[in-house]
């Protein structure tokens, strides 16, 4: 068989393997980058030959084995994660050679599965890797999370910490073109704090490593929060639920600060002050708002066109590289979607 250029179908193709479960930072020999076999497609599958691979935070609950909303990492296996890329062989009706598809099949080069799994996109809609970021998972996610989980309204002040990440600086763009009445955002560098105010709109931020986060937070936020968006947890949520108002809503979509731990974080201290503001802390998972999808790629798609909200990305080149650039994920290194083009 050959691709859409004619060429021979690749017989192998690099992918990343778990080796070992991880205790507190990941390290390299947990991981191993192997040569391994190209399935070719059967029947109802599509070969896909990757252009940009995801690296998120939630993959490093996945390396542990513990039970979560999402099964592990398989030892010895092909991790997982978002890819986008270009159908080389298809066995399935309905998807053909050229195409461009999301799908699940990332760390890898080349991934065959069923093409039930796979979602077209046009890379003459938006740049290919934006269907990973901007107008992906993580797109919904800060999309979901702040008008469905915290149940933003106009006049709102918002809070969210990891803002000058992927999903961070979606939450305060969409909660400012929403109307909100103040939008503040967390950063770990001075040069990140910059660009949320004079790139992404937003009121007021700052460093966490400049200070405390509730004095700076009370600095930021006089009149106080009405909604935070929590990416961080630890002194993150701390801080915030000190500075909610009454009637307060806390949408929590992750807590980078603790996943490396070993031992368990202590919990805020002033959960007693959720009695007095009557607020409410919300977990959310992406997962369980697929029926926003339309709305969210419309709304959001239409602010993108008129150049209404801004988007960064941090590309690393190359498979070889994915490991680091998910441990840069880890640190912070990356302003915006963190991407891996191969």
């Amino acid at each position: 068989m050959t691709d859409s250029t004619g060429s021979a179908l690749p017989v192998t193709g690099r992918e990343w393997r778990l080796l070992s479960r991880p205790v507190g930072w990941p390290k390299a020999g947990d991981f191993e980058l192997a040569e391994a076999p190209v399935r070719q497609p059967g029947p109802g599958d599509v070969l896909v030959r990757n252009a940009y691979v995801s690296v998120d935070p939630y993959m490093r609950g996945r390396m542990s084995a513990a039970k979560s909303y999402v099964a592990p990492f398989e030892l010895g296996k092909a991790m997982q994660g978002g890819a986008v890329g270009e159908v080389i062989a298809s066995a399935a009706e309905g998807v053909a050679v050229g195409d461009h598809v999301l799908h699940f099949g990332g760390w890898r080069e080349y991934a065959t599965f069923d093409a039930r799994q796979a979602v077209k996109v046009d890379p003459a809609a938006a740049p290919l890797s934006a269907y990973l970021g901007v107008l992906g998972m993580t797109g919904l996610t800060a999309y979901a999370g702040l008008l469905r989980t915290a149940a933003f309204k106009e006049g709102d002040a918002v809070f969210v910490s990891g803002a000058a990440g992927a999903v961070g600086s979606q939450v305060g763009q969409i909660a400012r073109l929403k109307g909100a009445s103040r939008v503040i955002g967390s950063a770990g560098s001075d040069d990140k704090v910059k660009l949320l105010v004079e790139e992404y709109g937003f009121d007021a931020a700052f460093n966490y490593k400049n200070g405390p986060v509730a004095e700076q937070l009370r600095a930021a936020a006089p009149d106080g929060v009405d909604v935070y968006f929590d990416n961080v947890g630890g002194d993150h949520l701390e801080a915030a639920i000190g500075s909610l108002n009454e009637g307060g809503r806390i949408a929590v979509c992750g807590m980078i600060s603790v996943y490396n731990n070993t031992e368990a974080a202590p919990g805020p201290k002033n959960l007693a002050r959720l009695i007095q503001t009557r607020g409410r802390i919300e977990g959310f998972l992406v997962n369980d708002h697929q029926d926003l999808q339309p709305e969210f790629v419309r709304e959001v798609g239409a602010w993108l066109r008129a150049g209404e909200l801004k988007h960064r990305e941090t590309v690393v080149e190359g498979i070889e590289n994915n490991l680091e650039a998910f441990l840069g994920v880890l640190r912070g290194d990356n302003t915006g979607k963190m991407i891996v083009k191969l």
